[in-house]
């Protein structure tokens, strides 16, 4: 019989065990996620007929029900058990699913729209009670020192999953779309009836999880709200997270709407793109562990936000008048650094939250984080579904005349419409919640230019290696040189550490 008790003490071997349970786990709701949201998500939406209020309302839902995790907190410090809650809430978040799944199977009338949103927030209600569980429990399980490295290999694997299924199944709607159109809604079902399947796959890797022993809370629940609130610095935290939150999700849901009816591009093609962000962000997720492990968070943060930054804004230039393939290179232009960026930007604000919060009270902190932040991020995609409508009927267009003796020539410089604000507010948004990142103190940060140089050489030196300049006996090392660059970083770290 399976013992689901937390230990007292977990040896190395268990911990190893432990991790590569969590990594299984990573992929099998990898998969059910690809199946059952983001662009397959909206795209069925879109097919079933959704107004643009009820795909702020899609967009909305994984965060709007983040405020259940306090019903989480709960429970973990009444039960003190984080494995049975995690995979017990986590089972009861797959049943909705596999429900949406059955649907057509059980009814002619198959799914409406509204049945669709009842069942997905039913889904994200448990799935944010195990999600608060769960992040505590691998606060306690994972050595901090391998934190950065350890959920960069699992976004790493989860994203290569992603790629080939999102592939794999945008090539098989679209020849569904070809052939069988009367089965496009179907098709979607059956999605979800798989992604449930994989998802219940997931609570067996929970279930034989280790779990530590976790540390006792004996306040009350909401005099242990109170302690973020008064911890300066992850006050601090708390307010970068949410204003950064509000500007990214007032546009960049509507990412997949805007090309779909917008600029007008095919499904299979907005996978493509989206495949092409995820592929850059693989290869750069192993560097942005090492970094956060050797740097700090919050020096990736500063280095991958404005670029993301650049990305929004770069969206609300696609739709000009100019050639079909000029706006697909733009597009896998941005796709390509928004992807790298974004790698860095979701590892770092996650690890940050979990590094400054104290290891007794994590569940608490995390969960304060992440409700503040599911707040911004619900009421941003709803005020930008309620006011598309009036952004549609309203166009800004600011053209160049070229004059000569034969004609005159009219050049757009900007063509902004519909959805297009949004990119240009949110990007802006953005910009100013950079002014409070700066403000955040994390253990063992080094500056942001130090780590751009660092970043240049160790390009730099690996070109020159790959062409067979660095192993001229005698004479040139710059391997050498980064290796001892990295010691040094590391012993000021060190330094760093036993100061405070």
């Amino acid at each position: 019989m399976m013992n689901l008790r937390p230990s007292q003490h977990l040896s190395e071997n268990q911990v190893n065990k432990g991790l590569r349970l969590v990594i299984a786990d990573g992929l099998t709701s990898e998969a059910m996620v690809v199946f059952t949201s983001g662009t397959f998500l909206t795209a069925m939406a879109v097919n079933m007929g959704a107004t643009n209020f009820q795909l702020g309302l899609f967009a909305a839902l994984p965060t709007f029900t983040t405020v259940f995790q306090l019903f989480s907190i709960w429970m973990v410090q009444h039960f003190k058990n984080r494995r049975i809650i995690t995979a017990l809430f986590n089972f009861l978040a797959r049943i909705p699913i596999l429900v949406i799944g059955l649907l057509p199977f059980l009814f002619t009338k198959g799914t409406s729209i509204q049945i669709l949103l009842l069942m997905l927030f039913f889904q994200h209600v448990f799935g944010d009670i195990a999600g608060a569980s769960w992040n505590s429990w691998m606060k306690d399980l994972i050595p901090e020192q391998r934190l950065g490295s350890f959920f960069s290999r699992r976004s790493r694997m989860g994203q290569i999953l992603n790629v080939t299924l999102s592939l794999t199944t945008a090539l098989c709607i679209d020849y569904i779309k070809a052939h069988y159109p009367q089965q496009e809604i179907l098709t979607y079902n059956i999605l979800f009836l798989i992604g449930g399947t994989l998802g219940l796959a997931s609570v067996g890797f929970l279930l034989r999880t280790p779990e530590p022993q976790p540390q006792k809370m004996d306040d009350k629940l909401f005099k242990l709200f109170a302690k973020p609130l008064k911890n300066k610095n992850f006050k601090t935290l708390l307010i970068f997270n949410s204003f950064w939150a509000f500007a990214l999700n007032l546009a960049t849901p509507f990412f997949t709407v805007y090309m779909l009816k917008t600029i007008g591009i095919s499904l299979s093609y907005i996978i493509a793109l989206g495949i092409l962000g995820q592929i850059s962000g693989i290869l750069s997720l192993k560097l942005w562990g090492k970094y956060s492990d050797w740097f700090s968070n919050k020096t990736i943060l500063r280095i991958c936000a404005p670029l993301y930054i650049g990305c929004i804004l770069a969206f609300s230039v696609t739709n000009m008048p100019q050639s079909h393939l000029f706006t697909l290179a733009l597009l896998m232009g941005i796709h390509i650094v928004s992807g790298l960026s974004t790698a860095g930007i979701n590892l770092a604000l996650s690890n940050i939250g979990i590094k400054l919060a104290p290891k007794n009270e994590a569940i608490v902190y995390i969960s304060t984080k992440n409700m503040l932040v599911a707040f911004c991020s619900t009421i941003a995609p709803m005020i930008g579904g309620l006011m598309a409508d009036y952004f549609a009927n309203n166009q800004f267009t600011w053209n160049m005349v070229l004059k000569s003796s034969d004609d005159v020539n009219n050049l757009t410089l900007l063509n902004l419409q519909g959805w297009n604000y949004f990119f240009i507010i949110g990007g802006l948004l953005a910009m100013l919640s950079l002014r409070f990142l700066s403000r955040i103190q994390e253990q063992g940060e080094v500056k942001k230019e130090k780590v751009v140089v660092h970043m240049h050489k160790r390009f730099r030196y690996r070109l020159r290696a790959n062409l067979g300049e660095d192993f001229t006996d005698g004479i040139y090392h710059p391997r050498r040189k980064v290796v001892k660059m990295i010691k040094k970083l590391r012993k000021q770290r060190a330094k760093t550490k036993q100061l405070a």
